[in-house]
């Protein structure tokens, strides 16, 4: 008889964004986490772009957080108004430092719990550039090409995105 051992295996998903949380607290970057959104990510609505947020999870940011196995939790400022923010884990698809794009990606979640676009969405993207509306949730992703495109406040709700390939895959820059 031959067991998967697959299934019992924990993901590795949680701990590698604690740890690289971590590593960007330590040398004082603002860590950002990507979430691909859906009925199960807690967000506010209005910052959801393409189907995905980026949310800045520094200490500073952020009161009470909690980076648990199955969710990551806190409670955040958008336009001046506070925010309980819910994500599970497995929607985050990469964290990253701010200050450099230094983190990781991960496999966005299965297009089957993504929730299809709703008709105000629709109507957003069909105002938007023939490039924007043709990209998938996998590439809303995008590039900052330079620090001075971006500069966000304590209470701005529009990080820069993580970079991305041409091709849409995730990718992060890497710096020596």
């Amino acid at each position: 008889m031959i067991l998967d051992m697959q299934q019992d295996v924990p993901s590795t998903r949680p701990y590698l964004i604690r740890a690289l949380h971590e590593w960007c607290t330590d040398n004082g970057y603002s860590p950002y986490l990507a979430v691909q959104v859906d009925a199960s990510v807690q967000v506010p609505a209005e910052f959801v772009k393409n189907g995905e947020i980026v949310l800045n999870v520094s200490f500073d940011a952020t009161s009470g957080l909690r980076m648990g196995n199955e969710f990551i939790e806190f409670k955040a400022r958008f336009g001046g108004v506070a925010r309980d923010i819910m994500v599970p884990v497995g929607h985050v698809v990469a964290i990253y430092a701010r200050e450099n794009g230094q983190g990781m990606a991960f496999p966005a979640p299965p297009p089957a719990t993504l929730l299809p676009a709703s008709p105000d969405r629709e109507a957003a993207d069909t105002k938007s550039s023939d490039a924007e509306a043709g990209e998938s949730v996998r590439g809303a992703l995008r590039a900052v090409t330079s620090e001075s495109e971006v500069s966000p406040g304590p209470d701005d709700p529009s990080p820069p995105p993580a970079p991305t390939r041409p091709d849409g895959r995730p990718h992060l820059k890497r710096v020596k």
